[in-house]
């Protein structure tokens, strides 16, 4: 901001005799706003017919009128003016901070938006502003957006919708490939945009708007709502084969998957239901993505239930021979399937005499889980390449702006002949880790190039970390180091762990230095931790100036004006204000620079006594030179320390939390405390909420409750949920397989698994508990409905697995959570269909023989048939899915 400059001269004012509170009185005598009236105006007597404004001068404008402010008028009518003892310009307010840009001299602005504003629309509009103020720029001034935070959500964004094709393409191809139709294939196609758009139509009115969170939902939601069509299409295409119409096989296969239908839907739906119990950063995290699904997978079943149905009766009709290469491959296909449905059911029938061998795995998978979720690291939100990071740059202590300044150049320099960096903006003279102004710190936004410009290794986003730190380690005037921005931006400054250690106790700064010392050798010590810094500098040196009261009181001199004399000499005295450009600005006194390069120099400053004689400071004054913090931080009312720790690789922030708290356990006394910030503040209230297995077991209640109330069984929702531990599992081994974090998104990703693995079960146990109230004995009722809900059941899990890959190998923006969470996702509908499925006939032959034992006999037989329904077969050609 602009200022109006007054860089007085102490040699001249010792020799005019003239001190510096004189001079401020005079600048706030002369520079004041002055209303001086109305000729004429009312009251007046009769008679008045005009009314005259009267105006006066008001505030000063330039350093010429400035220049002109009258000190004294000596004896022989010349006048001292301040521009006789002083140089006057048109400044800036202050002078401790310089901005770069790519190493050229720049004024950095930042812009924010409003709480509750949109990001992108924001910068959309800053975008369109500065194109008009740039037309009305001097030649030479260019403007740059050198960092736009939402370049990454944009980014985000497009890499999620590019994955929703990629998804939606890998799931046609395997529905067409079951289904062996087109005409079949498009009523599940059609399913897709009918419930994405409706859940998109549903935002507005519950007010979401289209996020990374959103669109990462909707590419799961892709598999799930293509599930009902497949359900419902392949009993129609079942019932058609066994010879009845479109619209009579629609009819009957209304009749038997509309119940599961339904059950999907509402587990899918209750099993996020706890997620509402969840407060904070986490809890919307969870609310998104679940009301997402949710209502993707609603509007789904009610297609399922409606369009579906209709689409069948109208396109499909009896299946014809295929010929050519593609029939070739339908017919290797359907023997292919066909053996496979053989060896399931045969297993499945092994399973069924032992049934202690299905126990047994499940009770294994579990065992799986607890050692996996020991030995998986756990986190909150992980780091990822947001197209940006920090570096901070950090001098011996008070050292001057000058020399920071040109160790900021030589850092510039290194920065910008990095691969993959674009941009290099420069803050000298202030620490973005403590937000404090100083002369020996300064700051750097690293601006990288965009994803698609960065495919080589060394300029993936954690190789160019790597390569910076050690580049900076370089930097022989001071100590440097990158940085990753906080992983929501605007909570806290950055990513890693920021720990505050604080005195309890209220001793002084050298106690709290004294732990502070203690705590960070001992932190540095633990694997878990890569980098571990503070920003509290409690021995910079210092100069104190040590007024003699009992002087000043003896010499007759007012003690402010030896408080002002001396803030002017070094630090600026702000006098009043003036008006320029429209706006109002600042007028500053303070002593020229020549004049303030050393403490001793303050004895050139004089002030008045009451006689009216000039007294120097030096003999009311005493300097010495001490050691101290330039600020304190205090956290929660205690004088506290920050510590900035960055893990080491392999380790997530959370392991590096709990090192950092053992440490404080073992080496702090009672007298000292900790508190986090930024991030870590969020990651430890998550951590301190409702914990992950509680959502958990509430997920798995809600389900068990609703399969309760549809089966009317308080037995039945066991034999579907009891296969669940096995899809926990596949989702673990994934993420310990691929070396991730168990962080938020793995989390929503096992909680979406209940559901997905509990859907797999429904279809079996549905169709069996169906063949069994219609008659056949549990053992043959549960292999019926093994044997012709096979199809639909890998049909639906290897869509939905498939249209997960494009999460799986994810790159770009925000691709760490997309890996993450599709990586789980992955790895537990493997198991859930690979394993799960083998066991979930023998869970319901448990389960259904424990509690009907006495109401039917079950049947002795040693090997039953490989198809034991009652039902007579479908007649088996070449063209026929079932063959």
């Amino acid at each position: 901001q602009y200022a109006m400059r007054m860089w007085v001269d102490p040699d001249q004012l010792a020799k005019l005799d003239i001190t510096v509170p004189e001079i401020v009185e005079a600048v706030q005598d002369q520079n004041t706003v002055n209303p001086a009236g109305q000729i004429g105006s009312e009251p007046a007597p009769p008679g008045v017919d005009f009314t005259y404004t009267i105006r006066a001068q008001g505030r000063l404008t330039t350093p010429e009128e400035f220049g002109d402010i009258v000190l004294r008028a000596e004896e022989d009518g010349s006048l001292v003016r301040i521009s006789d003892v002083a140089r006057i310009e048109l400044g800036v307010q202050t002078y401790t901070q310089t901005g770069r840009f790519n190493g050229k001299e720049a004024a950095a602005v930042g812009i924010y938006k409003l709480p509750g504003g949109n990001s992108i629309a924001a910068v959309d509009g800053v975008r369109e502003l500065m194109k008009e103020v740039e037309k009305s720029f001097p030649p030479g001034l260019e403007y740059t957006i050198a960092l736009d935070t939402t370049e990454a959500v944009r980014e985000g964004i497009k890499e999620v919708v590019v994955t929703l094709f990629e998804a939606l393409l890998l799931v046609i191809i395997v529905v067409f490939i079951f289904l062996q139709n087109w005409r079949a294939t498009l009523i599940p196609a059609l399913a897709v945009p009918v419930s994405l758009i409706g859940t998109f139509a549903m935002f507005p009115l519950i007010g979401f708007s289209i996020n990374t969170i959103a669109i990462m939902g909707m590419v799961l939601a892709i598999g799930l709502v293509v599930d009902d069509a497949i359900v419902v299409v392949e009993a129609v295409e079942l019932h058609i084969e066994k010879g009845l119409s479109p619209k009579e096989a629609s009819i009957k296969a209304m009749e038997e998957v509309a119940a599961p239908v339904v059950a999907i839907a509402l587990v899918l739906t209750a099993v996020f239901l706890p997620t509402i119990f969840i407060p904070g950063i986490t809890g919307k995290l969870y609310q998104q993505f679940a009301v997402t699904i949710a209502i993707s997978v609603l509007i789904s079943a009610f297609n399922a239930l409606s369009l579906s149905p209709a689409l069948c009766a109208l396109l499909l009709k009896p299946k014809k021979e295929t010929r050519g290469p593609l029939g070739a491959f339908y017919r290797w296909f359907n023997n292919a399937f066909g053996k496979a449905t053989n060896g399931y059911v045969k297993i499945c029938s092994g399973l069924l005499r032992k049934v202690s061998i299905s126990l047994i795995i499940i009770v294994a998978m579990g065992a799986g889980t607890f050692f996996l979720g020991k030995n998986v690291p756990g986190g909150f939100l992980p780091e990822e390449d947001q197209g940006y990071c920090y570096v901070q740059l950090q001098l011996p202590d008070a050292a001057s702006l000058q020399r920071t300044n040109a160790a900021a150049i030589e850092v510039e320099k290194l920065l910008m002949d990095t691969p993959g960096v674009e941009y290099v903006t420069s803050v000298v003279g202030m620490s973005v880790l403590s937000g404090v102004t100083n002369t020996y710190s300064a700051f750097f936004f690293v601006s990288l190039e965009l994803w698609a410009e960065r495919k080589t290794p060394e300029t993936q986003y954690k190789a160019l970390m790597a390569s910076l730190n050690q580049k900076l380690k370089q930097v022989p005037q001071g100590i440097a180091f990158a940085f990753p921005p906080p992983a929501i931006p605007g909570i806290g400054t950055s990513g890693g762990v920021t720990f505050i250690l604080q005195d309890r106790a209220g001793k002084d700064v050298d106690f709290l230095w004294e732990n502070t010392q203690k705590f960070m050798a001992e932190v540095e010590k633990r694997p878990e931790i890569g980098r571990v810094t503070t920003t509290f500098l409690p021995t910079v040196p210092q100069f104190y100036v040590d007024v003699d009261r009992d002087k000043v009181l003896k010499q007759g001199v007012e003690i402010n004006d030896v408080y002002d004399t001396l803030q002017a000499f070094m630090g600026g005295y702000f006098i009043n204000y003036f008006n320029k450009f429209g706006r109002t600005w600042q007028v500053y006194i303070q002593a020229d620079g020549k004049n303030r390069l050393k403490a001793e120099q303050l004895g050139q400053f004089y002030v008045r006594n009451a006689d009216g004689d000039s007294v120097p400071l030096s003999t009311l004054t005493s300097i010495e030179q001490r050691s101290g913090p330039e600020f304190t931080m205090r956290f929660n009312l205690y004088r506290s320390a920050q510590i900035n720790a960055v893990p080491k690789p392999g380790f997530s922030s959370s392991q590096a939390m709990k090192a950092m708290e053992e440490v404080f356990d073992q080496t702090m006394s009672r007298e000292m405390g900790y508190e986090y910030m930024g991030m870590s503040f969020q990651e430890q209230k998550a951590s301190q909420g409702v914990p992950a297995w509680v959502i958990f077991a509430l997920s798995l209640v809600f389900v068990f409750l609703i399969l309760a109330s549809m089966y009317e069984s308080w037995s039945l929702p066991f034999a579907v949920l009891l296969c669940t531990p096995i899809a926990i599992f596949g989702a673990f081994a994934a993420i310990f397989l691929r070396q991730m974090e168990f962080n938020i998104y793995a989390q929503i990703g096992l909680i979406m698994l209940i559901g997905l693995s509990s859907k797999n079960a429904i279809l079996i146990v549905e169709f069996a508990k169906m063949k069994y109230d219609e008659g056949m004995s549990i053992r043959d009722a549960a292999l019926e409905g093994a044997r012709v809900r096979l199809r639909p059941i890998l049909m639906t899990s290897i869509a939905f697995i498939l249209g997960c890959v494009p999460l799986a190998i994810a790159s770009g923006s925000g691709a760490v959570a997309r890996r993450v969470m599709g990586s789980g996702v992955i790895g537990g509908m493997l198991t859930a269909t690979f394993i799960a499925i083998f066991v979930v006939p023998a869970s319901f032959y448990l389960v259904e023989t424990l509690v009907h034992r006495n109401d039917h006999v079950e049947s002795q037989e040693e090997n039953p048939p490989a198809n034991p329904s009652t039902d007579t077969p479908p007649k088996k050609n070449k063209g026929d899915a079932n063959a």
